[in-house]
């Protein structure tokens, strides 16, 4: 008998933290029975042996063949499941009821294409990590539900309303594989999540936030990684959903000043390396507003201003 759901992982080099992620799936208390499924990009550290001691099929790409969109359509060709679980290798669940709270919203309504889960920061991670996370939707206390859309209600939104209406994130999320096989994810260097909830939106499906399921994610990345992802979310956005953060040279002065010292008084509260910390958030406070404007700006303009790598 096929599995009702297939949990799915990209994976490269992920590390010693895959084995807590790989231990807290398989303790799942979930009645549905599932597969694990990871899509790999080349790892040498051992993912793969903690990979194959857990019972997972393992498929290749080439490193350089990875791509958001594209790698995950792989990965989905191959499922069994009448539902995936998109996961990212160190997103951990925080309970034992994870799974279930993922499915529910799918098994209780045959219209709702997809659901994501709450994120929380790692116990360890930095004050100003933290607080960003704490913005997105995906940290939220409230169930929401949204869709469907019609085109002209989309059209009528303001770019901010659209982003906000299609907010959907892969590094935890649940989707019905029909509604895939119909809306597979686009090739794209980011942002496939919020591509396809936009397009299974305007399809006439739902999407539905479910903080019940929640997993523990977070990372502390160097300051030009930081520069180079936004600049990729923005020029999504722009592309997207018309959404200009940071639209003019002006806006962009004063985003940095203000961004610089909230950054910094943020920062301030980590006791542990509290020099260091500060001087990484005003680093932040100019890397993340730039990102924002050039991102959208080159969107716009229809010409790259930076050649990120690695993202």
């Amino acid at each position: 008998m096929n599995p009702l759901v297939s949990i799915v992982i990209p994976t490269f080099n992920a590390g010693p933290g895959l084995e807590e992620v790989l231990c807290t799936l398989a303790l799942q208390e979930c009645e549905s029975s599932r597969e694990l499924v990871a899509i790999d990009s080349g790892s040498t550290d051992g993912t793969l042996e903690r990979l194959a001691r857990h019972g997972a099929t393992v498929l290749n790409v080439a490193a350089g063949r990875f791509n958001h969109g594209e790698t995950r359509n792989e990965a989905l060709s191959n499922v069994r499941g009448a539902f995936a679980v998109l996961l990212v290798q160190d997103a951990v669940p925080a309970s034992r009821t994870w799974l279930a709270a993922m499915l529910e919203p799918l098994l209780s309504d045959a219209t709702v294409a997809g659901s994501f889960a709450r994120q929380v920061a790692a116990p360890e991670a930095s004050s100003l990590t933290t607080h960003y996370l704490s913005q997105w939707v995906a940290a939220g206390m409230q169930r929401r539900t949204v869709g469907p859309l019609t085109r002209a209600e989309f059209d009528r939104m303001s770019p901010s309303e659209r982003h906000a209406a299609c907010a959907f994130d892969n590094v935890c999320a649940c989707i019905r594989v029909s509604v895939w096989r119909e809306h597979q994810f686009r090739k794209t260097a980011i942002a496939e999540d919020l591509e396809w909830a936009r397009d299974v939106l305007l399809a006439g499906y739902r999407l539905v936030y479910t903080p019940a399921a929640m997993v523990v994610h977070s990372h502390e990345r160097p300051v030009r990684y930081e520069l180079q992802r936004t600049y990729l979310v923005h020029q999504r956005l722009q592309e997207l959903f018309g959404l200009s953060t940071i639209p003019s040279i002006g806006s962009l002065v004063r985003s940095v000043a203000s961004t610089v010292s909230v950054n910094a008084r943020i920062a301030s509260r980590d006791r542990r390396r509290r020099t260091r910390a500060v001087l990484r958030g005003a680093a932040l406070g100019v890397a993340m507003p730039l990102g924002q404007y050039l991102g959208a700006r080159s969107a716009r303009e229809g010409r790259e201003l930076l050649r990120p790598t690695g993202i």
